[in-house]
């Protein structure tokens, strides 16, 4: 249900349009909205004492490409950010459905192949979520939508932002459910962290409320709650078994005795589990649920994701695709090695206030914004025109040329995308406005370049993927979903900016 906005709720949030509430937390309010591109997104505005918790707007920035980075199987991507703005904000994908604790409430409990598609699904955005490696820490009925196109669960992450700050890690506040939270999150003075077995552990409280309409620990207030958690076995009659015995072990009392959530999915779903490196994307089957409209992709997805595989999976509502990933294959002739899976690839990119080299891994060169400063191409020098910076823009970027440096200081060149009617579109110098021509976002590609560097893809949300052309020589960018990536870029720091 959209409800109008109160008085003093904003109109607009940066380029969002604000059609309307769709509901409130403990970290905001969360708004239907709608971008320049006519779709609709959910906006989720930060509560607005942090506008000025700088310490908060720090944690939320460095949780944002970590969010970026978990696969839509079963989770609502987040779309954009701003970090920045009074107060902060975030936009994700609009889940057009109700949550499971509404379909509880206005419809019963779920049974049979319903109940367990469900433990499944939650169970595959778990996975996608941790090899991400986020925690999402409020898992709760609330955060589980279940549309036609397929469950979805939101929220994650975005909790470790409060829960980090000054003023949200008071003894008497911590951020999410009490009824289901792991007992380790009610003392934190003992100095174990928050692990992704706290997820699973909400797994299986949360399941068991969508068997039973009650949560495995429940008493008559938030206190006494808590100390059933602390002390007392779950109560799980109306689960039937097999599943029963899987959410007996989901809320062990130690974190350590919990399974996983790949495991989770092992024992859910039947059969030898590949390993990670050995099987190819599956597509998900599908499975409707009559009251509600669901449609469950459980089995298919999560052995998808058990498989590692985080591409080439589209989720559809009988023949219109509700949600697609793209399926990175560089190309062969030059394709990057492996990178270590322990890295975090996102340590390697330079800040806003370093300069940097755009390294093309395929063809070991670097772009350049030639002496026209007009079309972007490559060069094998290190001089200025191969330098940028990038600045960031929310969750995505502002490549800033540092050829203009000391010639026009008060209009500096950016990267954008032309498109050039009958030839398609191309990387090149451009005003630094902020516009859908000029914001790009970057992507581990999982690999590195014959230096060792991480790589990754650059992309425009609206324009598609940036790769170069091997005949005009050129940096060119295809239209979104025509291709596949073929070309990934390392970064190469150069240091900081040079004072002026």
């Amino acid at each position: 249900m959209v409800l109008p906005l109160r008085p003093g709720e904003p109109a607009r949030l940066g380029r969002y349009e604000i059609l309307g509430r769709l509901g409130q937390g403990g970290m905001g309010t969360v708004f239907l909205a709608r971008d320049s591109y006519e779709r609709l997104v959910a906006v989720k505005m930060m509560r607005p004492e942090l506008s000025h918790d700088e310490e908060f707007r720090g944690r939320f920035r460095s949780e944002l490409n970590r969010i970026r980075q978990v696969p839509p199987f079963s989770t609502a991507a987040v779309l954009d950010a701003d970090p920045e703005h009074d107060p902060p904000y975030l936009v994700m994908e609009f889940v057009d459905g109700p949550s499971l604790s509404a379909v509880v409430r206005d419809d019963g409990v779920l049974t049979g192949s319903e109940l367990h598609g469900l433990a499944v699904g939650i169970a595959t955005a778990l996975s996608a979520i941790h090899g991400a490696g986020v925690i999402h820490r409020d898992l709760k009925p609330g955060n589980v939508l279940l549309a036609r196109g397929g469950l979805k669960v939101i929220d994650f992450g975005i909790a470790r932002a409060f829960e980090a700050t000054s003023q949200h890690t008071r003894t008497d506040h911590m951020v999410g459910t009490v009824a289901y939270m792991a007992p380790e999150r009610f003392d934190p003075a003992d100095g174990r962290p928050v692990t992704p077995a706290a997820d699973v552990f909400a797994w299986g409280a949360v399941v068991t409320y969508a068997a039973t309409g009650s949560t495995p620990f429940e008493a008559g207030s938030a206190p006494a709650t808590a100390m059933r958690i602390l002390t007392q076995p779950p109560r799980l009659d109306g689960l039937p078994d097999p599943l029963r015995g899987v959410v007996a072990a989901a809320l062990a009392k130690q974190p350590e005795d919990r399974p996983s959530a790949r495991e989770l999915l092992a024992q859910l779903v039947p059969g030898e589990i590949p390993p990670d490196d050995q099987v190819a994307p599956a597509r998900p089957g599908h499975r409707t649920r009559r009251r509600t409209g669901l449609i469950v992709a459980a089995a298919g997805t999560a052995v998808a994701i058990l498989a590692g595989s985080a591409v080439g999976l589209s989720l559809r509502s009988k023949d219109k695709p509700v949600a697609t990933a793209p399926s990175p294959r560089p190309s062969a002739a030059a394709r990057p090695s492996p990178a270590p899976s322990s890295a975090d690839p996102y340590a390697s990119l330079p800040g806003g206030g370093r300069r940097t080299q755009i390294h093309v891994a395929e063809i070991d060169r670097n772009l350049s914004l030639d002496r026209h400063w007009y079309e972007v191409t490559a060069s094998d020098g290190t001089g200025v025109d191969t330098l940028f910076v990038l600045e960031p823009a929310g969750v995505d970027f502002v490549i800033r040329s540092l050829r203009s440096e000391g010639h026009f200081q008060d209009a500096p060149t950016c990267l954008g995308v032309k498109l050039v009617p009958g030839e398609g579109s191309w990387l090149q110098a451009a005003d630094c406005r902020r516009s859908k021509a000029t914001l790009f976002s970057v992507t581990a590609t999982g690999r590195t370049d014959d230096q060792g560097r991480p790589t990754f893809y650059i992309s425009n949300e609206a324009y598609g993927q940036v790769l170069w052309d091997a005949k005009t020589k050129k940096a060119n960018v295809d239209q979104i979903g025509e291709v596949d990536p073929t070309t990934s870029f390392s970064f190469v720091d150069r240091g900081p900016l040079q004072q002026r």
